[in-house]
């Protein structure tokens, strides 16, 4: 049993909970993730580790209230355990001084990029951070990622909060600005990193590729053992199948088949929605 140390309310339906995982905490780096199993009856669901602490060995995950298990986490407090929760699992992300690169956080994903971000600035890189969410009631983490970044930028869909439109949309501006015109005032971009909802991720990669930037991003198929043995999360990567739980998550952007990703993302859209509506009537949400 994995205890709830701490349980913050980030935004609306979007919790940060710090679980005493000590052998987790030990060995996880930046982009690596767990597989929760709440109780005997739940199901398994994987979530990136968001930040960790080694001295005291607690990780801390941020969940958004989606589905059952999602809104099940979400009830859980402080002092209250979690059955399973296995990791550290996939591969950690490349950290290297490349230069100057760019993080591209969009709404939940803000939390696994902010580790990644950070690890990268310790080691001298130049750090330029896009963040965004639907409103400004749903931005999570901006002074985090404001004192690990050299810049940081925000966006929101409705302009409540900094530029009016998508990170997509600001990214674009971004490169344009700095990586075209004058040679001497350039500002070259050796890499982006984007994390978020995989229309947010095919968007960036979009954006990118007129430019030859490298793009990594992190990919959240289905995944149900995260070990590589069912085959559940298989994406095509360069044409080739490839597991996220195993190769990944992060991939080389401009290679990902985004259309398929999303195909198979709505595979279980109707068994979720049952599940959820019996777990809200059960509860005494439904009428």
């Amino acid at each position: 049993m994995y205890r709830i140390v701490k349980k913050e309310k980030l935004v609306k339906d979007i919790d940060r909970f710090y679980l005493k995982a000590p052998l987790i905490a030990r060995k996880v780096k930046a982009g690596q993730f767990v597989v929760i199993r709440i109780n005997e009856d739940g199901e398994r669901i994987p979530l990136t580790i968001a930040d960790y602490n080694r001295s005291n060995g607690i990780i801390n995950i941020v969940s958004m209230r989606v589905g059952k298990t999602t809104a099940l986490l979400s009830s859980l407090k402080e002092g209250d355990s979690i059955m399973d929760v296995v990791g550290p699992l996939g591969n950690a992300s490349e950290i290297e001084n490349f230069g100057r690169v760019i993080c591209v956080g969009g709404g939940v994903g803000v939390a696994p990029i902010f580790p990644i971000a950070r690890e990268l600035k310790k080691i001298g890189n130049y750090v330029i951070s896009i963040i965004g969410a639907r409103s400004k009631d749903l931005l999570i983490l901006k002074e985090e990622m404001k004192d690990i970044s050299d810049e940081l930028y925000i966006c929101s869909d409705d302009g409540s909060i900094g530029y009016h439109g998508f990170v997509s949309d600001f990214l674009k501006e971004y490169l344009e600005k700095n990586l075209t015109g004058n040679a001497d005032k350039r500002k070259d971009i050796a890499r982006v990193i984007a994390i978020g909802p995989a229309l947010m991720m095919a968007a960036v990669t979009r954006v990118t590729e007129p430019f030859n930037i490298k793009t990594i991003v992190s990919l959240n198929s289905i995944m149900v053992d995260g070990t590589g043995m069912c085959g559940a999360c298989r994406v095509e990567v360069g044409g080739k199948t490839k597991f996220v739980c195993v190769d990944g998550p992060e991939f080389d952007g401009h290679q990902v088949n985004f259309d398929l990703l999303l195909s198979r993302q709505k595979t279980y859209c109707e068994h979720e929605k049952e599940c959820m509506d019996l777990y809200k009537h059960k509860c005494g949400l439904l009428e």
